[in-house]
C-alpha cells in the first residue's frame, strides 16, 4: 500500500490534468433523474464532442426514491455561429447509460422467480438514444474574472431500450410522445 502511495506522489500534475472536467453540467429530468448534477469532457481536437458524467436524484414524493448513474456521450456535428457572441447546435446525437439504485431494481430479473431469458432486459441498466440541441453563449467577457468560458442552455430528447420496444409493439396504443422523454439543463465551461 505504501508503494503505491508513494508512487502517486511522484505522478506529475500534467499526469492527472486529464481529470479535471471541462464543465459542470446540472439538468431537471430526461430520464437520468428528477434533478441531476455532473462533470463533462470535451473529447477530439475540435471539441465536438463531450463525455459526461451525472448523478440523478428523484425524490420520493416524485414517484419513489431513486438514485441515478449516468455515462454520456453525444456529438456535435453541426454549429451555426451567432456572431461573436455565441454558437448554435441545432442537432446532436448520442447515446447514454443509466444505472438506478434502488432496492427492488436489480441488474437481472430474479432467477428463482423467472426462467432464463423471460425478460431479457436489465431492471437497473438501461442504455438509452438522445438527440440534443444546445445554444453555447460566450461568457468570458460577461463574467471576468470567473473562469467561465462559455454558458450553455441544452434541451434533450431520449428514449431507451424498453421504451423502443414496447412502442414497436403496440403501435396503435402508444405514440412518440409515451416513448420520448425531455430533459433541459444547464453546461457551464471553465
Amino acid at each position: 500500500m505504501l508503494f503505491f502511495l508513494g508512487l502517486s506522489v511522484n505522478v506529475p500534475a500534467q499526469g492527472v490534468k486529464f481529470l479535471i472536467p471541462d464543465a459542470a453540467i446540472v439538468q431537471f429530468a430526461g430520464s437520468i433523474g428528477y434533478f441531476s448534477a455532473g462533470a463533462g469532457y470535451d473529447i477530439f481536437k475540435n471539441k465536438r464532442g463531450n463525455i459526461d458524467f451525472n448523478y440523478g436524484y428523484v425524490p420520493k414524493s416524485k414517484g419513489g426514491e431513486l438514485h441515478i448513474l449516468t455515462a454520456k456521450f453525444a456529438y456535435r456535428p453541426f454549429q451555426i455561429r451567432l456572431k461573436d457572441w455565441g454558437k448554435f447546435y441545432p442537432f446532436n446525437p448520442g447515446v447514454f447509460f443509466t444505472y438506478t439504485f434502488h432496492k427492488d431494481l436489480s441488474w437481472r430479473f430474479n432467477p428463482d422467480l423467472y426462467p432464463d431469458n423471460y425478460y431479457y432486459w436489465s431492471e437497473a441498466f438501461r442504455p438509452h438514444i438522445s438527440f440534443t440541441n444546445e445554444l453555447e453563449l460566450k461568457a468570458d467577457k460577461l463574467l471576468k474574472g470567473t473562469g467561465i468560458k462559455t454558458l450553455s442552455v441544452y434541451s434533450e430528447f431520449n428514449s431507451n431500450d424498453y421504451y423502443l420496444v414496447n412502442y414497436f409493439q403496440n403501435m396503435s396504443e402508444l405514440t412518440l410522445s409515451d416513448v420520448f422523454q425531455l430533459g433541459i439543463g444547464l453546461r457551464v465551461k471553465f
